[in-house]
């Protein structure tokens, strides 16, 4: 699986921003609030490829697989972290990452998810031309 795929999925939730943190991690953001983190430069040994937020049964079921682990220092948040890209198929990075987006979303105090539901979200892809009428 490679980052651009992931990137690509995550611009394509509502609202999602994107940032550069902590040198080389690319952070996926929801009214301010991470819910993914994705090594951009090849990572030492021990380090993780990427880390999302998820709900504490689906935190328990996925700690217990090869590739999984509790993400370090956010795993007291029900936050995993693979080790390898081939941890997951893409489908459930899909699923995973979409729920993790909308854990986050739901956190928002009231306020925020208010104002971020009434600006109309991005679309992802390119934008079409308009043609005029001859």
């Amino acid at each position: 699986m490679d980052i651009d795929w992931v990137r690509e999925h995550c611009l394509s939730l509502p609202h999602t921003t994107e940032k550069v943190q902590w040198g080389d991690n690319l952070v996926f953001k929801v009214g301010g609030k991470m819910y993914a983190v994705v090594a951009l430069e090849p990572r030492e040994r021990g380090e993780t490829w990427m880390s999302f937020k998820c709900g504490a049964e689906e935190f328990a079921t996925l700690i217990e697989r090869p590739g999984i682990i509790p993400a370090p220092y956010l795993a007291r948040a029900q936050w995993v972290a693979l080790e390898a890209g081939d941890a997951l198929s893409r489908d459930e990075v899909r699923r995973l990452l979409s729920e993790a987006h909308s854990l986050i979303f739901a956190k928002l105090p009231k306020s925020v998810q208010k104002k971020l539901s009434a600006v109309p979200a991005k679309k992802s892809g390119v934008a079409k031309s308009k043609r005029r009428k001859r």
